[in-house]
């Protein structure tokens, strides 16, 4: 299996697709190349690009660390870029977009040129201790909990009900969610302390494509908006009948037509407010698998 070294040694396990210029898609919570994955996504845009899908590390195929720090995260995206020819397009969904924002905002446009967000999981202000007590938990819950429990935990504080959560532990799924239960913690350290990182955003100087799904939790939209209005160069999007967990097909068009843009710079996006107070929602402290 193709892989790059991270900095720290860690092996990076990825494949390509498709020819044109890159583009490396960043997953969220609890998934991984061989489960609930990006190529499916990645089938669709190959057409035109040529696309990178990995393992973040810790999961499938990728190594790890003794100890972890987002900038080890940004260091392996580092080193697909280098393998993608020094320069590509990122696209993350979930947590994921929140660590391809870093990324972009550490990197610089000499690396990634342009970059797409599918509803990173930020929150309100108002639930900045409730994002701090939930991640403690997770946190403590990994370490001293049974397997799973932590996954369990998780799970049901994004919103999910418990009849729903009983099924999914009785599923094949549930083996394979509780060996992800360690990078549940990275997640939660890529989003910070859980609220938009507007001083980072507004480091980002290339085109930014800013999306969520019309059916998605209220929280998500006001997200969304009050990042898009961070953001030098954004673009804001909706795609209709989407929730969170969005459908390959409705997203790939959209990707297509934004990233065929190319290196073109439109003009500085004009300051327009963002929803400082967005919906409340007990289960948008984190993102869904």
């Amino acid at each position: 299996m193709p892989h790059v070294t991270s900095q720290d040694g860690a092996k990076i396990a990825f494949e390509k697709t498709g020819d044109g210029p890159a583009v490396i898609l960043v997953g969220g919570a609890l998934s991984h190349r061989d489960f609930h994955g990006d190529r499916p996504l990645a089938a669709k845009l190959a057409a035109d690009f040529t696309v990178y899908v990995y393992d973040r590390r810790g999961r499938g195929q990728s190594t790890d660390a003794p100890s972890y720090a987002v900038e080890r995260e940004i260091e392996d995206l580092d080193a697909l870029v280098s393998a993608a020819g020094g320069s590509a397009r990122l696209c993350g969904t979930s947590s994921g977009a929140a660590l391809a924002l870093r990324t972009a905002a550490r990197l610089g446009a000499a690396k990634v040129s342009m970059l797409a967000l599918y509803e990173p999981p930020y929150g309100p202000e108002k639930q900045k201790q409730d994002f701090a007590d939930q991640r403690r938990r997770v946190a403590d819950l990994i370490r001293t909990g049974p397997p799973g429990e932590a996954v369990a935990y998780f799970l049901s504080a994004i919103g999910m009900p418990p009849e729903a959560l009983e099924g999914m532990k009785r599923s094949s799924d549930w083996d394979a969610m509780k060996r992800l239960e360690p990078t549940l913690a990275y997640d939660y350290a890529v989003l910070g302390d859980g609220v938009v990182p507007r001083d980072l955003a507004r480091t980002v100087a290339v085109p930014v494509l800013v999306l969520d799904g019309q059916k998605s939790m209220d929280f998500m939209h006001g997200t969304a908006d009050l990042l898009a209005a961070q953001l030098a160069h954004s673009e804001r999007r909706t795609l209709p009948g989407q929730t969170h967990q969005v459908d390959p097909g409705a997203l790939a068009p959209v990707l297509a037509a934004f990233f065929k843009q190319g290196q073109r710079l439109p003009p500085p996006a004009q300051p327009r407010p963002g929803r400082e107070e967005m919906s409340s929602n007990p289960a948008g402290r984190a993102d869904a698998p």
